[in-house]
């Protein structure tokens, strides 16, 4: 039997090439098989080894998970929703602890537990609560566990049945606010709320009434984070344990992590008006502004850079102990030896006695022939005068070196040549003796023990009941020689000129270069010019930490609500004309204490008490140094505002 074969049907043509449309096979994992490697298990799978290990009730599972868990959270890439069903899993845990297991722990049981047991699962609620207190922190997580049902549950059994005074439970307490802090900036607490479901009154009193500064840090950052929103601001009160508080742990300037807390929530409180205003009734309002500024003050020094400024001009001084020369006039015994002599003896000894040998030296002939004539004019009954050009041809015998002649300036002048005034030192009639009246004829002493000798030789020859004192003008008159030695010796010039002061310069500073020195009226010459003008300052060279800007917007708040009224009135001035209103007193007020007590009295005497403690602070606000401009305005303004 032979088989037909259609060779007219036409066969599909085999298909030798990949389609476009196909897809390959996800390539099978290989397994890690490196030394040192554990797989997390962080697969996003609902049937996780993690979640199922979370939830399987045993033991080491739950140990091994939250183990894991605990290293994962310490980096912000974790993410709860990466492991579907783990978020569920870490309530479960902290749930049991704050609402049964916290019943059983004893304070005893942190060093010795009385049952294992109970403790291990205390331990999986602790390490379940770190887990979502470090996962809150990454903003992803945040809004999960805020949209989360347990979260607030966990919250609020937390605050109100964990008790903050027992140590056993202060670790659970501190994840719980924690976590609380991140969602209750979104959080709105209504008043009708029953007191279960507002975590406001246990938080007010872990602020106010724990001793453990973690605790008090982190209840007063999830008070400030929770009533920074405006919808809460009806459960801010005047009276509040918090504000308390933070008034109270204000002055612990170099803690910052607790001084930080402190200043958000009072700036919390105060920047509801309402607040504002009730704050300045407070008894603490003044020290809380006196706290502030010296924070700021106490934060800028680290900020400043000292500049220096130099400004100083020529100085021309000359030396303080200049000698002061002058002409030398004859004495008494010159002048009755000189009258003794016959012309032209009496005029060369009287030009020896004047003048000197002084080769750029002169005079013009005029002073010499008006000298020669006042001098011997009252005697010329016994010698008569010498001529003119007598005297002036003297001088030449008298001085070989000097010479009369005529200069050709512009104005014709007859001069001697060689010769000058004999100078002395005021100094040289220290040690003169001023006894008889000044009439006695001795010459001046080199020191003051030879004069003192040649004065006993008066009072020695003297006997007498009383022994006047005869130094020129004194009048004292003293009863024997023992008191008169004594006190002629008052008289007597010191041996030494006196001691100049360390701070005193040994030299004079001038107003000019050329100005004349000594003059006849020292205290009536032109100031002279600062030796040393070099200026140095302190200027910010940075802005100002976190804190020392929150304490200044606190001031800027409260200064403005002292002002509120003041602001708004108007003012007598040159641009308000007829009535100007009722006119605040100007007048600084004394700085008295404030009243210490209750908080009485209206807006008025709010803003009076805002004002004054304003004014006390002024001097404080002097020393305030800010970079910013507009910053710095803000000091301004509160030290001229009156």
């Amino acid at each position: 039997m032979t088989s037909y074969i259609n060779r007219n049907v036409a066969h599909a043509a085999a298909t030798y090439y990949r389609q476009a449309q196909y897809t390959p096979p996800p390539p099978r994992p290989v397994a890690d098989v490196r030394d040192d490697y554990e797989r997390w298990y962080t697969e996003t799978v609902p049937n996780n080894r993690m979640t199922l290990s979370l939830r399987s009730t045993i033991h080491s599972e739950t140990t091994w998970a939250l183990d894991r868990l605990c290293r994962l959270v310490h980096n912000d890439q974790f993410s709860f929703r990466t492991i579907p069903g783990v978020i569920d899993a870490l309530f479960d845990w902290p749930l049991w602890y704050v609402t049964e297991g916290f019943k059983h722990v004893k304070d005893s049981d942190l060093l010795f537990p009385s049952s294992p047991e109970l403790a291990r699962q205390r331990q999986f609620a602790l390490e379940s609560l770190f887990v979502l207190r470090n996962g809150a922190l990454h903003e992803p997580n945040a809004r999960d566990l805020y949209a989360h049902r347990h979260t607030m549950r966990l919250i609020l059994y937390g605050l109100h049945n964990l008790e903050h005074t027992a140590d056993e439970n202060v670790e659970a307490l501190l994840h719980i606010i924690d976590i609380f802090n991140v969602v209750a900036s979104k959080l709105h607490v209504v008043v009708m709320n029953p007191p279960t479901l507002n975590p406001i009154p246990p938080l007010l009193r872990t602020a106010s009434e724990s001793q453990n500064r973690t605790m008090i840090l982190s209840s007063l950052e999830a008070l400030a984070s929770l009533l920074t929103n405006p919808m809460n601001a009806v459960h801010l009160s005047t009276k509040s344990p918090a504000l308390t508080a933070a008034i109270r742990y204000l002055p612990l300037i170099g803690d910052k992590a607790l001084l930080e807390p402190c200043l958000n929530y009072l700036h919390c409180h105060i920047s509801h008006p309402s607040m504002a205003r009730a704050f300045l009734l407070h008894a603490e309002m003044p020290n809380v502004l006196r706290i502030l500024t010296t924070l700021i003050l106490h934060e800028q020094h680290g900020l400043e850079k000292t500049f220096t400024l130099d400004k100083s001009g020529p100085v021309y001084a000359v030396p303080s102990s200049t000698q002061i020369l002058r002409n030398h006039e004859l004495s008494q015994e010159e002048m009755e030896e000189l009258l003794a002599k016959p012309e032209p003896e009496r005029c060369f000894d009287w030009m020896k006695a004047v003048f000197v040998a002084k080769p750029d030296g002169e005079m013009t002939q005029v002073d010499f022939w008006t000298l020669y004539k006042d001098t011997f004019t009252p005697y010329v009954d016994t010698t008569p005068l010498l001529v003119a050009s007598e005297v002036i041809k003297n001088v030449t015998h008298v001085f070989p070196q000097a010479q009369a002649m005529v200069l050709t300036t512009p104005v014709q002048r007859f001069i001697v040549r060689g010769v000058d005034r004999r100078k002395e030192s005021p100094t040289t009639g220290r040690f003169r003796c001023q006894w008889d009246r000044a009439q006695c004829t001795a010459p001046p002493y080199t020191s003051p023990t030879d004069l003192y000798d040649h004065i006993l030789s008066h009072i020695d020859g003297t006997e007498a009941t009383e022994y006047p004192c005869l130094w020129v003008t004194c009048p004292q008159v003293l009863h024997s020689k023992t008191a008169l030695v004594k006190h002629f010796v008052t008289h007597l010039s010191s041996a030494q000129p006196p001691e100049k002061h360390p701070s005193q310069s040994d030299t004079i500073t001038l107003p000019a270069e050329h100005y004349p020195y000594p003059t006849p009226n020292p205290t009536a010459r032109p100031p002279p010019p600062p030796r040393n003008t070099v200026i140095t300052y302190e200027a910010p060279i940075a802005d100002p930490p976190p804190t020392s800007l929150t304490a200044l917007l606190i001031m800027r708040i409260l200064h403005r609500t002292s002002f509120a009224s003041a602001d708004a009135a108007p003012r007598a001035d040159a641009d308000h004309f007829g009535f100007p209103g009722l006119l605040e007193d100007t007048e600084e007020p004394e700085q008295t204490p404030f009243d210490d007590g209750e908080e009485v009295g209206d807006e008025n005497e709010g803003e009076r008490r805002g004002r004054k403690a304003f004014l006390a602070i002024r001097s404080l606000l002097e020393s305030v140094k800010i970079r910013d401009e507009a910053l710095m305005g803000w000091i301004t303004e509160m030290m001229t505002t009156d």
